[in-house]
């Protein structure tokens, strides 16, 4: 485990083929990473204690993790906008502090309504910090592409690099307090924070040279107008509905074949590893090969392949470790749509945005996601517990970032 994060920290302070980035982006990219160990050290295992803990029904926890979603990926617009009129250290120390009251109110809650109110708490924090931190990663990486650095695709991987470490070590983390109990591992998450909010009160500067305040009225309105930036909003949406997938139909899948959600770590330790791994010789390579539009296309068809894989084995019935096979080649082919769909999405934005407005239109990157989600994870924990033919929920789900396709911008 601390190799890994050692090795993340080595490659945010240089790579081979390309100078070494500022102290400033070194910072937000190992930002990236602690935010991510402390969220899923407790995310992996929210399902489970909702279900069988608290004894929601199965829409129930459909709707509140896609609750959790919206109030975090549907308000990004509201932490981009303050980002961008506030500049981001008090967008980040502020959402820092939130995630930690959150993490602690969701270890003590019981009843539907607490539980509500501490997501819907963890969602905003996360509203804050995160898209002040993209917005300025993606812009420092379109000034690095400017001085003949490298391509901005290359900088936005290296901070997916940095999240699926922390997607690595958290469940991993999570797990071993799980032994303890639920409330020992929402309260280890929120000491992560307490230590991230401790270090960017020290680290993260006051003010940062060309990002200056703008006013808020004005950027919405021509932001709603820019059909091409709203087009892929709405694709890259369908995609985290189906990355939404690992939180809501992987694990009914794998307390099916095994009776238990243990394998659930190590199939986010793979999927963590994997992006961790090969997400920079991927994103170089495709860079050298393939336009925006088209990394994104084969992205969404690797994702749908990973869910027809489940659909077509679900029949057979299998359990045990043969059980696990296709919820692995789902994680597999699920993760190599990421790598394609995420940093390039991120790349995109930067060359729709509004001039000034890179966090409001980075928000609503997020905010327009965030309601698919939240409309569709309810849809999704419904078709989970209809007893439709085994084999449905996935095809229908498999559906989805075929559909996202059609949606991107054709320029």
């Amino acid at each position: 485990m601390t190799s890994l994060v050692s090795r993340v920290a080595a490659r945010c302070r240089r790579a081979p083929d390309r100078p070494r980035l500022s102290p400033l982006l070194r910072l937000l990219i190992l930002t990236q990473l602690a935010f991510n160990i402390g969220f899923f050290a407790v995310l992996p295992f929210l399902s489970e204690h909702l279900g069988q803990a608290v004894g929601m029904a199965g829409w129930l926890v459909g709707f509140v993790l896609g609750l959790r979603t919206f109030s975090q990926q549907g308000l990004f617009v509201v932490g981009g906008a303050l980002a961008d009129r506030y500049g981001i250290r008090p967008v980040v120390l502020v959402g820092c502090v939130l995630r930690v009251a959150g993490f602690a109110w969701l270890g003590y809650a019981q009843q539907t309504w607490a539980v509500i109110g501490a997501v819907l708490l963890i969602g905003f924090a996360a509203a804050l910090f995160s898209p002040a931190v993209e917005s300025e990663v993606a812009r420092q990486a379109v000034l690095w592409e400017e001085s003949g650095a490298g391509s901005r695709t290359r900088v936005l991987a290296l901070l997916t690099v940095a999240g699926q470490a922390g997607a690595f070590v958290g469940p991993l983390l999570g797990a071993l307090l799980l032994s303890v109990d639920f409330r020992t591992v929402c309260l280890a998450g929120a000491g992560i924070f307490v230590l991230v909010l401790a270090g960017h009160a020290w680290l993260l500067p006051q003010h940062i040279p060309g990002r200056g305040g703008v006013r808020f009225r004005g950027g919405t309105g021509k932001l709603l107008r820019n059909r091409r930036f709203l087009a892929l909003c709405c694709a890259y949406g369908a995609y985290l509905l189906a990355y939404n997938q690992l939180y809501l139909a992987l694990p009914d899948e794998v307390e099916r074949a095994t009776g238990s959600q243990a394998p659930l770590a190590w199939l986010f330790a793979l999927s963590s590893l994997l992006v961790v791994t090969a997400q920079l010789p991927v994103t170089r390579w495709l860079g050298e090969r393939l336009t925006l539009r088209r990394s994104m296309v084969a992205g969404l068809l690797l994702i749908a392949a990973g869910f027809a894989v489940v659909g077509a084995a679900r029949p057979a019935g299998w359990t045990g470790t043969a059980g696990l096979v296709p919820a692995a080649g789902f994680v597999v082919l699920l993760t190599l749509g990421q790598m394609l769909v995420a940093p390039v999405a991120r790349a995109w934005v930067p060359d729709l945005a509004e001039e000034g407005r890179l966090g409001l239109y980075t928000g609503a990157l997020s905010s327009v996601s965030g309601l698919i989600v939240l409309i569709g994870s309810s849809a999704t924990g419904t078709l989970l517990d209809t007893g439709l033919p085994a084999a449905v929920p996935w095809l229908v789900l498999a559906a989805v970032p075929l559909a996202a396709i059609g949606l991107l911008p054709r320029r």
